[in-house]
């Protein structure tokens, strides 16, 4: 099964993936973990993302192409993947259909506000990294980490003010590729607002369709 997850910040994309690549038998390929492996063995495309980050600069197209080329190359991909993070641009999403087939290109949909309520409400331990949810995992005492004590902190990325920023450029990139796939016959959406498990029954019984 060859998958890609299209969906914004916030949808659970990478949730369902942990969840999918053991119902298929795949690999879940983030594109962000891709760079992290390739800087940590500093291979020759991890030392010039490494450069290109270190500069401030977006990596390009054509280096995120080659990863990814690569990455598909390896023998646990053999029978398939699910792909998280990349196609982000046309040119990408080019690229990708001369490297191989699709099975399908998941969307997962869920409404802006829902995004908002989902990230904003994220809080996180400093020393350890836990993280909790004011609504969906709230800590045992408000604003306090349940084993170190010390206060929780909110991320300036998890602000409003910073979602919604977010959520502009991903539609702007992204609303584009939707309807790209959408043209093929090859997207499928699925209701991201349901429990992780209710999400990954929903997709599992439309890719069966």
């Amino acid at each position: 099964m060859n998958l890609v997850f299209l969906g914004p910040p916030g949808a659970g994309k990478g949730t369902i993936a942990a969840k999918a690549k053991d119902v298929y038998k795949v690999p879940h390929i983030s594109t962000g973990d891709l760079f992290r492996a390739n800087i940590k063995n500093e291979t020759e495309l991890g030392k010039k993302v490494k450069a290109i980050l270190a500069a401030g600069d977006l990596v390009p197209d054509s280096v995120t192409i080659e990863m990814v080329r690569e990455r598909l190359k390896e023998a646990d991909a053999k029978n398939g993947f699910i792909l998280d993070g990349f196609p982000r641009t046309i040119a990408q999403a080019d690229a990708l259909s001369e490297m191989t087939g699709l099975d399908a290109v998941v969307n997962f949909v869920l409404a802006k506000e829902e995004i908002i309520k989902r990230l904003s409400g994220r809080r996180v331990c400093k020393s350890t990294g836990r993280t909790y949810h004011v609504l969906f995992n709230p800590p045992k005492v408000e604003g306090i980490d349940d084993e170190t004590g010390e206060p929780l902190i909110q991320r300036d990325d998890d602000k409003e003010d910073a979602i919604r920023n977010r959520l502009e450029v991903y539609e702007a990139s992204t609303a584009p590729l939707i309807e790209y796939y959408r043209a093929k016959g090859l997207l499928v959406d699925v209701d991201a607002s349901k429990s992780p498990d209710e999400v990954l029954s929903l997709m599992v019984k439309a890719l069966e369709k």
